[in-house]
């Protein structure tokens, strides 16, 4: 007969099993606090589908808005190779988002309708980090801040980000300091106003596309930001898609026109004059 040991049996390759005392992946990603936090006010089967996937999209825009902030500084000082680098995994972000939607495509209209009503005025419009990015890339859009106006510190954040110049102002900036004629972006103050798409920049994107040998670190960031909103107006254009699919041309939970409100939303460019350059080459 085999006598019992009550020995701890020594994990394979010496990994520790002992965590009394010591910090635990759980412990570091506070995974207690993260997995408690989804709390269907239904009995639906397919609301934490709906939760998990809203929730892991604030995760990656968090992720996201600290790679635009840093961006931006690192093109405001001229380290341009970091900045390739942040917006790269901005694009990278994105392309997770987009297949996120695959996963909640899988949820039907009657089983969306199952827990609906629980939803309130609750709506992925009134995401204040989806307007931080927004914000941050260079579409200011200022009537967006009206669904943020009951949350003092929301707005109060949105407004920091209006008082300095975007990733794109940035790339302007970064062309005029290296010569090229910007218009009327080069007298620009009020940094929270939208800005009016200019022939004078799109001709000095021109003129680094036509050449990308000599200008071949602003060729790079051309394309970089090229890469953000193509995965950007993918993101836009999947959602879309979803939204139709889960409840046809109802109106959105809060108060949009639904899938018609989010369809004026592809058609809004971040970076006007990227493409438009590319007619006139």
């Amino acid at each position: 007969m085999t006598e019992r040991s009550d020995k701890p049996i020594a994990a394979a390759d010496g990994a520790q099993t002992s965590f009394a005392g010591r910090m635990s992946y759980g412990d570091y990603l506070h995974l207690e606090t993260l997995l408690d936090a989804q709390k269907p006010l239904s009995s639906a089967h397919d609301e934490l589908l709906f939760i998990i996937q809203h929730q892991t999209s604030e995760l990656w825009m968090k992720l996201a808005i600290h790679e635009v902030r840093s961006a931006i500084a690192a093109i405001r000082r001229d380290e341009l190779l970091p900045a390739f680098k942040m917006l790269t995994r901005v694009a990278r972000i994105f392309e997770q988002l987009n297949s996120a939607w695959d996963v909640l495509r899988t949820m039907t209209p009657s089983e969306y309708t199952a827990f609906r009503g629980s939803l309130g005025q609750s709506s992925g419009f009134q995401s204040f980090q989806y307007r931080a990015i927004e914000f941050l890339a260079g579409n200011r859009n200022l009537a967006m801040l009206a669904p943020h106006a009951h949350r003092d510190d929301v707005t109060a954040a949105l407004e920091d980000i209006l008082a300095g110049p975007s990733l794109y102002d940035e790339a302007l900036r970064l062309l005029a300091r290296h010569g090229f004629d910007i218009g009327a972006d080069a007298q620009r103050q009020d940094w929270r106003a939208g800005r009016a798409p200019n022939e004078e920049v799109v001709e000095a994107w021109r003129a680094v596309y036509a050449a990308p040998d000599r200008h071949w670190l602003l060729y790079e960031l051309a394309e970089k930001l090229v890469d953000f909103e193509d995965y950007f107006r993918r993101w836009r254009f999947n959602h879309v898609t979803t939204v139709e699919r889960i409840i046809g041309l109802k109106r959105g939970t809060g108060g949009t026109s639904g899938v018609a409100y989010l369809r004026k939303m592809i058609e809004v460019e971040l970076f006007p004059e990227l493409w438009s350059v590319r007619t006139t080459l």
